[in-house]
């Protein structure tokens, strides 16, 4: 069985991109700079009136996987699509790039493909209206043995915790994962996500993960608080490293009694989609390979700085030279 040094877990999403100004955003009840649930007639709707779509697959996770893999990582992204066109769509745009995409689409069923409509506005700012379709339907049988307990690193996508199901399968990933000898972690991804499943997000890194990754927002929504180096603490106490991105204040990085604050270089983005994403990209790659947390930590900004300078939510640079530039590599 292949070892794969990072296997990600979560909602495959076809993000559908296209550029609004303000008042497209108003016209069509699109609150701006947040990310919504919606019901499909409604997501119909949006992508009939999108103007300039840009098809790609999505989710964070996968994001996360594919810019690792653009590293030249050996990865696998666990998900649901249906067998739909865009479903078919997101399969084969994921094998194209080679990453292994473990389950086959879904026949049955009537929920079809999730997909995300993203309107970006002339200042950068992105507007989710996302609708999650078959994607949360993920349960343990989606999720073979044979390939979490060959993961070096596992990343797991909070957003997936609405659902009992789900939660039970990241609780099995995580297990084979580290009784393979690798190690779980998971990206909290929204601080409604944990005001929803706090016990079981807490209950599930402290008992299981090796590593956490969310924003300032997230982590203090770990334990109510809005005292960021509070939030740190308490999460350090539980999780051997905790990685908290910090926008255009850099990241900070803990692992036991080291801390590591990485500063990052402050641009206005053309689309912040897939910052965090990329980040998280970068920092695995440095994980998988044994760089220390700083080098992890400038690598993650590396691939979020390069993202943001661009429609889309994955990179279109050689990220390898641009490491090389700095002279992680």
């Amino acid at each position: 069985m292949t070892q794969y040094e990072v296997v990600g877990i979560g909602n495959a999403v076809v993000d559908v991109i296209s550029h609004a100004d303000d008042t497209f955003l108003a016209e069509n009840g699109i609150e701006k700079g947040i990310m919504q649930l919606i019901e499909r007639d409604r997501a119909e709707d949006l992508y009939t009136a999108m103007q300039d779509r840009v098809q790609t697959p999505g989710g964070s996770v996968a994001n996360t996987v594919a810019g690792a893999g653009a590293l030249g990582l050996k990865t696998a992204f666990i998900g649901r699509v249906r067998d739909d066109e865009l479903g078919q769509f997101y399969a084969k745009a994921m094998t194209d790039i080679g990453i292994d995409f473990v389950n086959a689409p879904v026949t049955e069923g009537e929920n079809p493909t999730s997909r995300c409509m993203i309107f970006v506005t002339p200042d950068g700012e992105r507007s989710l209206n996302t609708y999650l379709g078959i994607s949360t339907g993920l349960t343990s049988a989606d999720v073979p043995q044979a390939v979490t307990e060959k993961a070096k690193l596992m990343f797991l996508e909070g957003y997936l915790f609405d659902h009992g199901a789900g939660k039970t399968a990241f609780r099995e990933a995580a297990r084979a994962a580290t009784a393979g000898g690798g190690m779980a972690g998971i990206a909290i991804s929204d601080p409604f996500c944990v005001e929803r499943h706090r016990d079981d997000f807490l209950a599930l890194i402290k008992n299981d993960l090796g590593y956490v990754i969310g924003n300032e927002a997230e982590i203090c929504a770990l334990w109510e608080t809005d005292d960021t180096e509070a939030a740190l603490a308490k999460t350090a106490e539980i999780c051997p490293l905790v990685v908290c991105t910090r926008s255009g204040d850099g990241v900070t990085l803990v692992r036991g009694e080291e801390r590591v604050d990485v500063p990052v270089e402050k641009v206005v983005p053309v689309d912040a989609t897939g910052a965090g994403d990329q980040f998280a990209a970068g920092f695995l790659y440095g994980l998988a390979t044994g760089r220390d947390l700083e080098t992890c930590g400038r690598m993650g900004n590396i691939c979020a700085g390069e993202v943001i300078r661009h429609i889309g939510p994955r990179p279109q640079t050689d990220i390898m030279a641009l490491f090389k530039a700095e002279g992680l590599v």
